[in-house]
């Protein structure tokens, strides 16, 4: 026997001008009816027999179980002879060797009867149906698995990236995707849809971009596809496989290191909020105002060192881990973060309690939050807190960097947008992050419903232009602009 197409032409060709068995065997190789067991038990109807399938431990794969001379089953399953058949005791046994790609079964079939020569017709095409199925199979289940260990393998080089680990991201990327991650430089995408579709999607991404990007299925979000690319076309590229897909969406990032992986996917996850009120279903990350930019650097800088020094004395892999884990555990749950991560959500918690404890604060406290990631995006963005620093930036403490009039005009710019609202949505949103961005206990303050606190803030954000009920960069702004204003009590640092 041989197998492949050569076997499925002749079988079909052989069975063309036979009676009903062959077409109702054939019949077994059409898409709704490629199953083993069903080709074995169809097998022992039409010559009135018992059949087993089993592979060469023995192990039966379908059928009936039946007693077997095992030695000479051993020379049918390994090649040594093709068939064989017994008589005794009243019954008549055939063995016909089906083999497939990793190894070989053996179909055993035993009647009362005599094999005629229609009974030894029907057993030697079924044997030759079955190492169809098998090899499709195996070729099928071959080609999942590849496909899950690439998928695996691009979501690795992500999580390295995201933890900064670049070296590590270029040496696993070189092998599969040689000159993928050469560049300096990268955007982020995110692209949103219903997660029934995702797995299309991502396949339709991967081929979009020629395998030029790296395309990962979202270990977060069900309905997300990240794509990182250094090629300025792929924003093309994803805008028009948009435009085909109703109830899709893409937010992009600004160009960033790859260092700074981490931060283009929170700003594609920023844009991509915008992206569902547009009508062309994309969005950018806009270089907006950021109140860092408008503190003096070495001030800042030296700051960020100050408050971040309570983990300056932790060895260096440690501290990077620790960092990497609450910048990503500011931004988005724990559950998320791990899963982005790769890790457990109680090693994200135990690593972000141990950064809590360091640190002397409560990350409960959304204006803590805020200004812990100031302190983080600061120390990324300024070149890990080193620079220049004199005693008059030393001196500057946080209320200090928010007082200045350059950070206090865009604070006020901010939050008057909301003042035109005549359910005072200011008010609720102040009061809201003051309890920890809690609405039941904001309701509780403001003597109000839940879902009113809610539906409050959620007007919020197309006015602000900030995305407020999920915890990130958007929030955080907007609780540095309440403490520039004196709206919110400012928190307080061991290292201040």
């Amino acid at each position: 026997m041989t197998g492949g197409k050569d076997t499925a032409h002749r079988t079909a060709t052989e069975a063309a001008g036979r009676p009903d068995w062959a077409r109702e065997l054939l019949e077994h190789l059409r898409p709704a009816g490629r199953d083993v067991r069903r080709v074995v038990d169809w097998l022992a109807g039409a010559v009135r027999a018992e059949v087993t399938l089993r592979d060469e431990a023995g192990t039966t794969l379908a059928g009936t179980p039946l007693p077997l001379d095992e030695t000479l089953a051993a020379d049918v399953a390994s090649g040594r002879i093709a068939s064989a058949a017994w008589d005794g005791d009243g019954r008549h046994l055939r063995l016909v060797r089906v083999g497939h790609p990793t190894g070989a079964c053996v179909l055993a079939v035993s009647r009362g009867e005599p094999f005629d020569r229609h009974a030894s017709d029907v057993v030697t095409h079924t044997a030759q149906v079955i190492e169809l199925l098998l090899t499709a199979h195996e070729t099928q289940a071959a080609g999942v698995r590849l496909r899950r260990a690439t998928a695996d393998l691009r979501l690795a080089i992500l999580q390295l990236l995201m933890v900064e680990d670049t070296v590590s991201a270029r040496r696993v990327a070189a092998g599969l995707w040689p000159g993928l991650l050469d560049a300096d430089t990268a955007c982020v995408y995110v692209l949103e849809s219903d997660p029934a579709v995702r797995d299309r999607l991502a396949a339709e991404c991967i081929e979009r971009t020629r395998e030029e990007a790296l395309v990962v299925r979202c270990p977060a979000v069900d309905g997300h596809v990240i794509v990182l690319s250094p090629r300025e076309a792929t924003a093309g590229d994803l805008r028009s496989l948009v435009e085909r897909h109703p109830d899709t969406f893409v937010g992009g990032s600004v160009w960033q290191s790859l260092a700074r992986t981490a931060t283009a996917y929170g700003q594609a996850v920023s844009a991509l909020a915008v992206a569902r009120f547009r009508q062309d279903k994309t969005a950018v990350y806009a270089e907006r105002t950021h109140p860092e930019r408008l503190m003096d650097p070495a001030a800042l800088r030296t700051w960020a060192a100050r408050v971040l020094r309570p983990l300056d004395a932790l060895p260096h892999h440690t501290r990077a881990e620790l960092l990497a884990t609450t910048r990503l555990g500011l931004e988005f749950t724990a559950v998320a973060t791990a899963k982005v991560l790769g890790v457990s959500r109680n090693t994200v918690r135990a690593r972000m309690d141990r950064v809590e404890s360091m640190l002397g604060v409560d990350f409960d406290d959304v204006t803590v939050r805020a200004v812990v990631h100031l302190a983080l995006h600061t120390q990324i963005n300024l070149l890990d807190g080193q620079g220049p620093a004199d005693s008059a930036a030393s001196a500057r403490r946080l209320a200090e960097l928010l007082s200045g009039p350059a950070v206090t005009s865009w604070a006020h710019q901010l939050l008057e947008r909301l003042d035109g609202d005549p359910r005072n949505v200011r008010r609720t949103l102040r009061t809201w992050i003051a309890a920890g961005a809690n609405a039941e206990r904001a309701a509780q303050t403001l003597g109000v419903h839940a879902q009113t606190v809610r539906e409050h803030v959620r007007s919020a954000e197309p006015v602000l232009e900030r995305q407020l009920l999920a915890a990130g960069t958007d929030l955080y702004e907007v609780a540095l602009a309440h403490l520039a204003v004196g709206e919110l009590e400012q928190p307080l640092f061991a290292g201040e």
